[in-house]
């Protein structure tokens, strides 16, 4: 069958990868145990053999490995950076997904048949800055920050010519990847250069007058009443009192869903979808990924749509949103 729009999963750990790929996705994207990909927390990501295990798994069953190594190195200390592309290239991953410009000028001089992804990261969102990317480091595709409009998205698409990879489901931020710095001044550690937003050893939960309070360091994140949906506490999904008045003062704890929106998406000219998730379960995954692989596979053969309570069932904050692709702000 043809595919209406690629799907691209979250693979967190090897046991999520096998899970993405037995549910029908076309491809997954991970990282290594470390700080060079935005997704270091204990528990999740890939050594050099389980990607080499789980890239075998995958490509067994026609399934792509984007490896992410999209946090910004330190000065003076590229090597882990270095080190995570050319496992990812030893291993047969079909393509890294980078941000930093000289881990782009690495992979481009030292891994050339490598395929190059623009991380979101990067956050590239101008025809400059995407053909400067294409012609100056190869990149082949580009995962777009969530700012855009369809309309933005496809006009993008038009005039630089380059695969687009957009996000489809999961959770929100405040929408600035690659320029967050909220957590670090809370806990010393930087999302954009740890890999890691609230790690967990800085997360705290209490008990206080029958209410779950939720910390990060020394800071309040968030109180609820039993039964009220909470995310996990990062800055941004904080709720904080703010002139007498308790609010989510950035973003409110809430999912994105473009179901609705995947034949505009497509008419775009959107290459591929992204699903957020790599600190999910598996059993997340494999949910997400077989709804939309039958969302997908309905739209390419022109049949009704299956239902899609599943999914509504495990959004962020029990609410779901087209974010900035229906935007009416500026």
């Amino acid at each position: 069958m043809t595919r209406y729009l690629e799907l691209v999963s979250p693979a967190g750990t090897p046991a999520a990868l096998r899970a993405a790929v037995d549910a029908g996705a076309d491809s997954v994207y991970c990282g290594f145990q470390d700080s060079t990909n935005a997704r270091n927390y204990p528990g999740l990501n890939f050594d050099a053999d389980d990607l080499r295990t789980g890239v075998a798994y995958a490509h067994g069953r026609g399934t792509r490995v984007f490896v992410a190594v999209n946090t910004f190195p330190r000065a003076g200390d590229p090597g882990p950076w270095r080190a995570a592309i050319d496992a990812a290239a030893k291993a047969g991953a079909d393509a890294v997904i980078l941000a930093d410009l000289g881990m782009l000028d690495y992979a481009a001089n030292h891994h050339p048949g490598l395929r190059r992804h623009l991380s979101v990261q990067a956050a590239a969102a101008s025809p400059l800055a995407i053909r400067f990317y294409a012609e100056t480091f190869g990149v082949s595709r580009i995962v777009l920050p969530r700012v855009l409009s369809v309309a933005e998205v496809a006009a993008l698409i038009a005039d630089t010519g380059i695969e687009a990879e957009v996000f489809a489901f999961g959770s929100l931020g405040t929408m600035v990847e690659g320029r967050c710095y909220l957590s670090s001044y809370m806990t010393g550690r930087s999302p954009s250069c740890d890999g890691v937003c609230a790690p967990a050893e800085h997360v705290s939960y209490r008990e206080e007058e029958g209410q779950l309070v939720s910390y990060l360091g020394r800071v309040m994140m968030n109180r609820v009443d039993a039964g009220e949906s909470a995310a996990y506490p990062t800055p941004c999904k904080g709720r904080f009192s703010v002139r007498g008045e308790e609010r989510y003062l950035f973003e409110e704890p809430t999912a994105l869903n473009v179901i609705p929106l995947l034949a505009e998406l497509k008419s775009a000219g959107v290459t591929a979808l992204k699903i957020e998730g790599r600190q999910r379960s598996r059993a997340y995954v494999a949910t997400v990924v077989a709804a939309f692989r039958g969302i997908l596979d309905a739209l390419a053969a022109g049949k009704p749509l299956p239902d899609t309570a599943a999914l509504r069932a495990i959004a962020e904050g029990g609410r779901e949103t087209f974010a900035a692709y229906a935007k009416g702000w500026r």
